[in-house]
């Protein structure tokens, strides 16, 4: 099998996103106004809370599905805002839901659904959940946060979730990401993005330039230095 260098792609410049609590006062309306008022906001991000384990599914919902929300959500589109979602895979299908009743707004997905368990019963789960949100044409995933507590960052430890995540969602959906400071707790920027360009080596230098720059561009609407 043959091998090439990672392509030498600049990085985007740093899209803007802003956090918000979509359910609090002035609901998203106001967080959604205020953000698309600024030119450089490109999305809302938020974590709807809800289950914080693969046992409470069922018996809890995340702000996701409830109607108060979703009131708000339905005006992202309006202001020219996309949704930076951080769930964990057990919510998921809840956020396929919400792609499906919202086609018009992108919906990105943090940290690769935050795949902290990594027995193989789990590492099952989190691919079906992942399968099925992929599915949706509006859904997009930033493979970030891969750490684990209390041990380095290792490409070894995260090749299967990383290749399993474009082979889901393509190259064309996909974009790597740093989520720094956090992820300085378990290795340095240079050893995370090594990581992943090792762990890419294979695909054609197209597929690497949509992982490392291209999607990101697309996605929240940069632009080369000197172009419009």
């Amino acid at each position: 099998m043959t091998t090439q260098s990672a392509p030498e792609v600049p990085f985007p410049p740093a899209p803007g996103h802003r956090r918000a609590g979509l359910a609090g006062p002035g609901g998203c309306g106001g967080a959604a106004g205020g953000a698309g008022a600024c030119g450089l906001v490109r999305s809302v991000r938020h974590k709807p809370g809800g289950p914080v384990s693969p046992d409470e599914v069922g018996g809890r919902r995340t702000l996701m599905s409830a109607e108060r929300w979703r009131r708000g959500y339905a005006l992202l589109s309006r202001h020219g805002l996309h949704f930076d979602l951080q769930t964990p895979w057990w919510n998921l299908h809840e956020a396929a839901v919400l792609a499906r009743d919202f086609p018009d707004t992108l919906i990105v997905l943090n940290h690769a659904g935050l795949p902290a368990r990594r027995d193989e019963a789990a590492l099952g789960r989190w691919r079906e959940a992942m399968a099925g949100f992929a599915e949706c044409p509006n859904a997009r995933a930033k493979i970030s946060g891969l750490g684990l507590r209390g041990r380095p960052w290792r490409a070894e430890e995260n090749r299967w979730i990383v290749r399993e995540t474009i082979a889901l969602f393509s190259a064309e959906r996909c974009m790597f990401a740093s989520n720094f400071p956090v992820d300085s707790l378990c290795g340095s920027f240079d050893t995370i993005f090594s990581g992943f360009r090792s762990i890419v080596m294979d695909p054609p230098r197209a597929e690497q330039a949509r992982l490392f720059r291209d999607t990101a561009r697309e996605v929240y609407r940069t632009s080369p230095a000197g172009q419009a």
